[in-house]
C-alpha cells in the first residue's frame, strides 16, 4: 500500500504541500493560516491516514523523541515494573521508550548502548553493569543525557537514582536479631555491584555487632555465580543451609529468593519454624506464598519516576529547581509470617 505523502494531501484539499506542512506541523496561526482550512487539512490527513517521516522529523527537530532504556532482565519483576513505570511517566513529557536486557553481560549492554546511540534516541536510563563503566563515562563527556538506575560506579559523577540498600538490609537484620535468631546466613550473587556489596557490608556490621550472648553468632555468607546453572545454584543453596545448621537466611535478591523458596520445599524445611526467611526486593510470590514472607520493599514505582524526571530536566522539559542529581531513596522492611517466630 502506498505511503501517503503530504502531495496526496495537498491536491486532495486544493493548497500547497507547503501549507499542509505547516498545518501538520503546528504552525497554522503563525502563517496564518484560515481555521477552517486548518480543519480541513487535519481532517483528510486523518482520513487517509497519514504518518509523518520520522526520520524528516527527527533531522527537523533534532529529537526523536524516544529514550532509551537499559535493564538487567526486563522478565523480572522488579524491572518490569521499573519499566512500566518510566514508560508510562515518558508518555506524560510526548516520549516512547525502546527497553533491552544486558542479562548482566558487559560486552552485550555495550553493544546494545552502540545500538541506541546509532538509532539516536534523545536519552539513556540504564541499569548498568560491571564493565560498562567507560561507555557511560563516554556518553556523560559527550553531553548525552543519562540516568542510572539502581546501581552506579563508585566515583562517577553521573545523575542516578538509587535505593538505601544497607539501610534496608540493616532494618530487616535487626529485626531477626530482636526475634533471637543467631545463625543467619547470607544468600548473593558474584555481580560486584555497589547495590550488592552495600546490601552483604550490612548484614556483615549487623553480625558483627550482635550482643555478646549471641554466642553462636557468625558471619556466614553464600555467593552464588550469576550465570551458574539453576540447578547447579539450588544444589549450592541446599547445602548452604544444611552443612551452616542456619536458623535464618537473607536473600539478597528476589530471584535467589524465589530459588530458595523451591530448595525448602523440596526439602520439606518448614518455615519459621525450622527456618526463618527474608528477602531483598518484594515479589508476588512473597505475598502468595503460604506462609508469607518477609522482605525488604524498593521503592520501584518513585525510582521510575524520579529517573524520567532528572532526564526530562537534562533535555530542558523540565526545570525542577533543585540541584541534586544523585537521588537515594529508602527501602522499607516489611515483616510477614516467614519470620513470626516470637524471641
Amino acid at each position: 500500500m502506498k505511503k501517503v505523502s503530504l502531495k496526496d494531501i495537498a491536491e486532495m484539499t486544493g493548497v500547497s504541500t507547503s501549507t499542509v506542512s505547516f498545518i501538520l506541523n503546528g504552525k497554522a496561526s503563525e502563517m496564518r493560516i484560515s481555521e477552517a482550512l486548518k480543519k480541513k487539512v487535519l481532517a483528510t490527513a486523518n482520513r487517509l491516514g497519514y504518518q509523518p517521516n520520522q526520520v524528516a522529523v527527527s533531522l527537523r527537530t533534532g529529537q526523536t523523541k524516544i529514550l532509551g532504556l537499559l535493564v538487567e532482565d526486563i522478565s523480572n519483576n522488579f524491572f518490569a515494573m521499573l519499566a512500566k513505570t518510566i514508560e508510562d511517566e515518558a508518555e506524560k513529557f510526548g516520549y516512547r521508550v525502546v527497553y533491552c536486557s544486558t542479562e548482566n553481560d558487559s560486552k552485550k549492554g555495550q553493544a546494545l548502548l552502540r545500538m541506541l546511540a546509532q538509532r539516536q534516541v534523545d536519552g539513556f536510563l540504564i541499569t548498568p553493569t560491571s564493565g560498562m563503566e567507560q561507555d557511560i563515562r563516554k556518553l556523560h563527556s559527550q553531553h548525552k543525557p543519562v540516568v542510572l538506575m539502581d546501581r552506579c560506579f563508585s566515583g562517577m559523577e553521573v545523575p542516578h537514582v538509587l535505593v538505601n540498600n544497607y539501610g534496608g538490609t540493616s532494618e530487616a537484620m535487626q529485626h531477626l536479631i530482636k526475634k533471637g535468631y543467631t545463625r543467619i546466613g547470607f544468600i548473593t550473587v558474584d555481580l560486584g555491584l555497589n547495590q550488592m556489596l552495600e546490601r552483604e557490608a550490612a548484614y556483615s556490621d549487623a553480625i558483627a555487632k550482635m550482643p555478646a550472648t549471641k554466642a553462636k553468632a557468625k558471619k556466614t555468607v553464600l555467593t552464588i555465580n550469576y550465570h551458574s546453572s539453576k540447578e547447579e545454584n539450588k544444589k549450592q543453596i541446599s547445602k548452604f543451609i544444611k552443612s551452616n545448621k542456619l536458623d535464618a537466611v537473607f536473600f539478597a535478591t528476589n530471584y535467589l529468593g524465589i530459588l530458595g523458596l523451591e530448595c525448602l520445599r523440596e526439602q520439606q524445611i518448614r518455615i519459621p519454624n525450622e527456618l526463618a526467611v527474608v528477602c531483598f526486593d518484594d515479589h508476588d510470590i512473597f505475598r502468595l506464598y503460604i506462609p508469607d514472607i518477609s522482605v525488604v520493599q524498593q521503592p520501584v514505582e518513585e525510582m521510575g519516576r524520579k529517573a524520567v524526571h532528572l532526564l526530562m530536566d537534562q533535555l530542558g522539559k523540565e526545570r525542577t529547581g533543585s540541584k541534586d542529581q544523585q537521588l537515594r531513596l529508602n527501602a522499607k522492611f516489611v515483616a510477614r509470617e516467614s519470620t513470626s517466630r516470637e524471641a
